[in-house]
């Protein structure tokens, strides 16, 4: 699924050029996917309530392959965007169901493990959506390339059917919009949502906007060294480890520590020189990543019901912070360069690290 999301991220300049459309109109394919995953977070997440979060995983990742295979033979641009939304109201029934049915099958033996495994499989699938995708779009055109993509959910969809073990039917103990509207008001949730998405918003402004200062002077590199910038993801594969830090010391803590690294690395990445960029920019890596796994265990602690529903909450807020982070942190570039990115992006990350502090200390 990750890899299928950010799988036209690498390639604007090819979709740019085959379109003849501008570099921000060639951006919409990536903005169109957030988008659509922010409103189908709504379907899948109730619907694996009630149906089953195992059906509701095979059932999306079959979905996901025709639209993969219509955005690489689009005749049009606006054919294309339509490709990519079908993408991503395929996307939360493994994103949004992912999340609880990984607690509720794997974490009862593995406990937070479980989770940092998957959120490392998430990095690992958004490296081929970028890396993988680039490389075989120079080998064999990006059409071909993106098409190529729907192997994955077709393969995964058989491989989940012969060995994904099912969980019991989701408890229910009021009617669905009744469930809904308590976790509009459940302050813990909201709180978690808030936190995840105040470091997705600042880790897609950063990334986003570091490849203009990478070009600029004092740095001046051109595209490839530019593009190794996108390897520090490769600190995701901490993910395993977040999990058993949120066993020992809390997913709560550990999300409001993420929260002060992040802030830590965002400093860091001030000054014109790689000495203090490059460790900035992993220590913000490194943030996003734990915190994402100690935030998608927290969803889980803090709804007893409904699991599915409150996932939709939280990756509904997640993806419009990161259409958001995509769009305001590029303002500021304007007006005031990379210390504009920094306020913004580090702003909302410490507002969060103080609604989380006083509920980090009580525990």
């Amino acid at each position: 699924m990750f890899a299928t999301m950010y799988s036209t991220q690498a390639i604007l300049p090819e979709i740019g050029s085959a379109f003849a459309v501008s570099p921000p109109r060639a951006g919409l394919t990536i903005s169109s996917v957030m988008l659509a995953v922010a409103v189908g977070a709504w379907l899948w997440g109730p619907l694996s309530d009630r149906y089953g979060r195992r059906r509701s995983l095979l059932v999306a990742s079959v979905l996901l392959v025709p639209p993969t295979i219509a955005a690489a033979v689009a005749p049009t641009f606006a054919a294309l965007l339509a490709a990519r939304a079908a993408q991503g109201l395929c996307m939360p029934g493994l994103l949004t169901v992912g999340v609880p049915y990984v607690m509720e099958a794997f974490a009862p033996r593995l406990g937070g493990l479980a989770m940092g495994y998957y959120v490392s499989s998430l990095v690992a699938g958004g490296l081929i959506g970028r890396v993988g995708v680039a490389l075989l779009a120079s080998w064999i055109g990006w059409r071909s390339a993106i098409g190529a993509l729907a192997v994955l959910p077709l393969a995964a969809a058989l491989v989940m059917y012969h060995t994904l073990p099912d969980v019991p039917a989701a408890t229910r103990e009021e009617p669905r919009l009744q469930g809904i509207g308590r976790h509009l008001r459940n302050v813990a949730l909201l709180r978690t949502a808030f936190s995840g998405s105040a470091l997705f918003f600042s880790f897609v402004g950063v990334f986003s906007y570091i490849t203009f200062r990478l070009e600029a002077p004092p740095f001046s590199l051109g595209a490839a060294a530019r593009g190794l910038i996108f390897l520090l993801w490769l600190f995701g594969a901490a993910g395993p480890v977040a999990g058993r830090l949120a066993d020992r010391v809390g997913w709560l803590r550990l999300l409001l520590g993420a929260l002060l690294v992040a802030v830590a690395g965002l400093l860091l990445s001030l000054p014109d020189g790689m000495v203090t960029l490059v460790p900035g920019l992993a220590l913000l890596t490194m943030a996003m990543f734990t915190g994402a796994t100690a935030a998608q265990v927290g969803v889980f602690a803090a709804a007893r019901t409904d699991r599915g529903a409150a996932s939709a909450l939280y990756f509904s807020s997640y993806y419009l912070s990161g259409l958001l982070g995509a769009y305001l942190p590029g303002i500021a570039w304007e007006a005031w360069g990379w210390n504009g990115v920094v306020f913004v992006g580090g702003g909302v990350v410490l507002a969060a690290a103080m609604l989380a502090a006083p509920a980090a200390f009580r525990r």
